[in-house]
């Protein structure tokens, strides 16, 4: 195995997004330490996590039809029913709602969830609450989008911004055919991102447990499993 292949689950790319905070961090780190030595070190230890903050690691996606991955990292922090988005026109019966909590450590970049064609899009400004709140999913600002797939079903995924993000990126167009895994935005500086499934498919995963986004199977259409509950081992 040459040196490359060792370092390789390392070196992690960084996405677009992040080359231009990245390149201020350095900046300002350039200029303060130019004026006084010792910000030197906050300076570069800033930077450097700005640029693990943006990075965009390959992730394997299963790909059998109906399976549901996660769209975030993070941790599963919800699993309710609720109403999804009003302005995704999905009306007011309650879905189950699995919501991924970001952190500030967490990967940013957000994946489809599952195959099929964009059909629905609405950005909604609000407010910035933490977005561990369940008010969050309401009052905050959010990019919403429902998406159906081939066999019909129809799934809704929002992006909420959080207390400290001011950025959501969503690159969809209506209309659009999107593949399950494929990258589709990010949210800057931690956030949540809620998956409304459709009405009788159970989740697989369980509150507190950790999600990889397209990788974390979150349900599966074609299966008739009930809701888990999960336990600290």
């Amino acid at each position: 195995m040459s040196i490359r292949d060792t370092l390789r689950p390392v070196m992690t790319p960084i996405n677009r997004e992040g080359w231009r905070f990245i390149a201020i961090f350095a900046v300002v780190t350039v200029l303060a330490g130019w004026f006084w030595a010792p910000l030197w070190i906050p300076g570069v230890v800033l930077t450097i996590w700005c640029a693990y903050f943006f990075r965009d690691p390959a992730r394997v996606t299963p790909v059998r039809p109906g399976l549901v991955v996660s769209p975030a990292d993070g941790v599963v922090q919800m699993i309710e029913a609720a109403r999804p988005p009003l302005e995704l026109e999905m009306g007011e019966r309650p879905l189950t709602r699995v919501s991924v909590f970001m952190n500030v450590f967490n990967v940013h970049v957000n994946r489809i969830p599952v195959d099929g064609e964009i059909s629905g899009l609405s950005y909604r400004p609000g407010k910035f609450l933490n977005a561990s709140l369940d008010k969050a999913s309401e009052l905050n600002e959010r990019q919403a989008v429902r998406l159906t797939t081939s066999d019909g079903h129809e799934i809704a995924f929002v992006q909420i911004a959080g207390l400290v993000a001011r950025r959501i990126v969503c690159n969809l167009v209506l209309g659009q055919t999107a593949r399950s895994g494929e990258r589709f935005g990010m949210i800057r500086f931690g956030s949540r991102v809620d998956v409304y499934l459709p009405e009788g498919v159970s989740p697989m995963v369980c509150v507190g447990q950790i999600a990889i986004a397209g990788e974390t199977v979150l349900a599966d259409f074609k299966s008739s499993s009930k809701s888990m509950n999960g336990e600290s081992r």
